[in-house]
């Protein structure tokens, strides 16, 4: 037992973390609360974080099998914690503006934090729905954590409500599973995949059901619905946390269990399924995104794209794929981040939040400095090099290509040029057109940081890092795939 709570070392420092801080949140004064808690909250996830980066020598398997430690998992995990960490970072100033400093915002996002570091751990489908449900229930509550707000409340309950019907189907799928194959477990699934003659029927409902209600949580289509109104309800801050950490917990989630669990003749058909997500997902995103005008729905549907651009690195199932999968949500995660931050960092003159595009407008003249930031981040995510967001798009579709999926790398190439053109619809607003209303800046200067270092790293000087982060990716990526 001591061995296994060793291996699950970040884990374990996740959870004494959030019930320590939920202690010290509930009997400090309330005016101290916020600011020990989440000061408290990013030590904890810099201490999980750092703790990662001497990843495990090979495979560690712990608790009887239901929990592995590889570099696969522990990748994923640098990245969850530090999107987590700037999550906390970037509420603070939000949180104390409003008079809504709570302690409990930061305890919330520990505890999302320590299930999605078991989602990408998970070695066994119980574990994985213990995992996804432990990441996701708090996350109800952070996005209905403006209590005064109908946008707010309306925007948990929708997710709560849909959540709900994702986690009963995933759930069904995994008793599918469990009744064809006797087992739970990814690595005995396996062997009973591979010793199988013919495929089994009632085997590929289960994975149908599972992918389901995984494909909620990353957002795909046709999962996608309760994405644009919970990122335009929720807070702000929590929209970036969403747009962030989760995605990268879910990808690696389904990576890991279909690649380890479903190897063989029954890759093809998982495949295909993920073909059809990708590509549902890259065309609805870059389409429907064309006729928003609010800049939080317009994010949202960037964000379905961008899940389907990265599901083309998971269709080969090849290492190149998932290598190619884990730099695209590297960067990723630094471009939406940013964007987020930035439309957090700007105020209206009467104190209230930027909403809509057209409050963008002319920006370049008032706030040059975090126009610039915004147009990297846009330039980024459309794919435009030499910037580092061209990078990753160009690594999935050489592995769908590599693969024999021509046709799938040629659908998101289109579906990238379409999406393209919100992106710079945007930069052309900020730059091009008159100013509507004078916006100030917050004036956060851990916001401030936190932007800066997204834009550099998104811009061409990010290019730098993109040799480390291949050699990082290879190895985690080459875990899934034992000799």
């Amino acid at each position: 037992m001591f061995a296994s709570i060793a291996i699950a070392g970040p884990e374990t420092i996740l959870t004494l973390g959030s019930l320590a801080a939920l202690m010290l949140g509930t009997f400090t004064p309330k005016h101290r609360a916020l600011v020990v808690t989440s000061l408290f909250a990013v030590a904890i996830l810099g201490v999980a974080g750092f703790s990662l980066t001497d990843a495990p020598a090979g495979r560690s398997i712990a608790f009887d099998g239901l929990y592995v430690a590889d570099d696969f998992s522990a990748y994923l995990k640098v990245i969850i914690m530090a999107a987590a960490a700037a999550s906390v970072l970037l509420a603070l100033p939000w949180l104390q503006e409003r008079g809504a400093g709570r302690f409990e915002y930061p305890v919330l996002m520990l505890l999302a934090a320590l299930g999605m570091a078991m989602m990408v751990s998970a070695n066994d489908l119980l574990t994985l729905y213990v995992g996804l449900e432990l990441a996701a229930l708090p996350s109800y509550v952070l996005a209905a954590f403006s209590r005064a707000d109908d946008r707010s409340a309306e925007a948990g309950l929708k997710y709560f409500v849909l959540g709900a019907l994702a986690s009963g189907m995933l759930l069904y799928g995994v008793t599918l599973v469990y009744g064809f194959a006797g087992s739970t477990q990814l690595d005995v699934i396996a062997q009973l995949v591979s010793a199988q003659a013919e495929r089994s029927i009632g085997m590929l409902f289960g994975i149908v059901f599972i992918l389901a209600g995984l494909a909620f949580k990353v957002s795909a289509v046709p999962f996608h619905m309760w994405t644009p109104d919970v990122y335009e309800g929720a807070p702000t801050p929590v929209a970036a946390f969403f747009s962030a950490a989760p995605k990268a917990a879910a990808l690696g989630l389904m990576a890991r269990v279909l690649v380890v669990a479903f190897p063989g003749k029954v890759a093809a058909d998982w495949q295909q399924i993920i073909m059809f997500i990708a590509i549902a997902s890259m065309v609805l995103g870059a389409v429907a995104a064309v006729a928003q005008t609010n800049v939080k729905r317009l994010l949202a549907y960037s964000s379905i794209a961008n899940i389907g651009f990265a599901l083309v690195g998971l269709s080969p199932g090849s290492p190149a794929g998932i290598s190619a999968l884990l730099f695209y949500v590297t960067v990723y995660v630094a471009m939406t981040l940013g964007s987020f931050l930035v439309v957090l960092q700007l105020r209206r003159p009467d104190g209230g939040t930027v909403e809509t595009m057209a409050d963008l407008a002319g920006l370049s003249k008032t706030q040059p400095k975090l126009a610039l930031a915004l147009a990297i981040f846009m330039f980024s995510l459309a794919g435009i090099p030499p910037l580092l967001g061209f990078w990753p798009k160009f690594a999935v579709f050489q592995a769908a290509i590599a693969s024999g999926l021509l046709g799938l790398a040629i659908i998101g190439f289109i579906a990238s040029v379409v999406a393209a053109f919100y992106y710079l619809r945007l930069i052309k607003i900020m730059y091009f057109d008159e100013p509507a209303v004078a916006l100030a800046s917050e004036g956060s200067p851990v916001n401030g940081a936190l932007i800066a270092a997204c834009a550099l790293f998104c811009s061409p000087l990010g290019m730098l890092a993109m040799s480390p982060l291949a050699v990082a990716t290879a190895r985690a990526a080459a875990a899934l795939f034992p000799a």
